[in-house]
């Protein structure tokens, strides 16, 4: 990896763009030989062909094109690094699984561009367990059960109810709140990746029955047809109200803990604000 270079991969998508070695060259400012060398030194580098070359055309391989696609975004996005630290602004992504922080999603941003200008929040939705973290498409993550990767540490920054999810023609909506032992004998809804329901939430005697779901689209669909039920943090149904859904108080169930989350040896500079921004939303909210 270390032997691949920007300038290679700036002189691959030249060639692509501009259709041949000569345009490439004068695209780039450079002669038509570095052109072919530094295209020889990408391929020697990768252990792959990527072009096709005929006295009238370039064309990429299959594995060109893959490589020409993922060019442009290492590309783009040094540009995006570059342009930040000129401007002085930062970026903060902070990842999610579901629900973000719920009701305090809208006030979290504008108190943050508020007291933070320099500073862009963006949230991002990554079904994962560590909500981004690992895949490095986050800097801080918002999860609601404890992360057992050693990499990361987090800390509790509230704590939300419990709530039923069921279809609106569903007996138990017709109810102010229920209880575990309500639920005993329906099927449960659950995501193993990221949910905070699993079956030892109730008495080994009376689990109900689970069925696992992959996001939570999959998760309201299949409640809102009846298919099932849910139990969740009372966050999504900040964030996902649904026609045909109605969300009810589990008032024997232990309330959720929202934790932040970050990487233990490379915390983001802005990790301490935000945990006592969130604290403080979820102390007076």
């Amino acid at each position: 990896m270390d032997q691949v270079e920007l300038r290679q991969l700036r002189c691959l998508v030249a060639i692509v763009d501009e259709g041949t070695f000569t345009d490439a060259a004068i695209a780039l400012g450079v002669s038509q030989a570095a052109v072919s060398r530094t295209l020889a030194g990408l391929e020697r580098a990768l252990g792959v062909r990527l072009l096709r070359r005929t006295s009238r055309e370039v064309t990429p391989t299959a594995t060109g094109l893959r490589v020409v696609r993922r060019a442009r975004r290492v590309l783009a996005d040094v540009a995006d690094l570059v342009q930040e630290a000129g401007s002085g602004h930062t970026l903060l992504r902070i990842g999610y699984a579901w629900s973000a922080v719920g009701r305090h999603t809208v006030a979290f941003q504008r108190n943050w561009t508020a007291a933070h200008p320099g500073t862009d929040l963006h949230l991002v939705r990554v079904n994962t367990p560590s909500a981004g973290l690992a895949e490095g498409t986050c800097d801080l993550a918002v999860v609601r059960r404890p992360l057992a990767d050693r990499r990361f540490e987090s800390a509790i920054v509230g704590l939300e109810r419990r709530l039923c999810a069921v279809a609106a023609d569903d007996p138990l909506g017709r109810r102010r709140s229920v209880r575990l032992a309500d639920l005993t004998g329906r099927t449960v809804l659950t995501d193993r990746r990221t949910g905070t329901t699993t079956p030892e939430l109730w008495p080994a005697p009376s689990r109900p029955a689970v069925e696992e779901t992959h996001s939570v689209d999959d998760w309201l669909t299949e409640i809102a047809a009846g298919r099932g039920i849910g139990v969740t943090a009372e966050s999504t149904a900040n964030q996902y109200p649904r026609p045909g859904i109605v969300y009810r108080p589990v008032r024997d169930a232990e309330p959720v803990a929202v934790r932040l989350a970050w990487w233990r040896e490379d915390p983001h500079p802005a990790r301490q604000a935000v945990l006592e921004l969130l604290g403080e939303l979820y102390r007076t909210g």
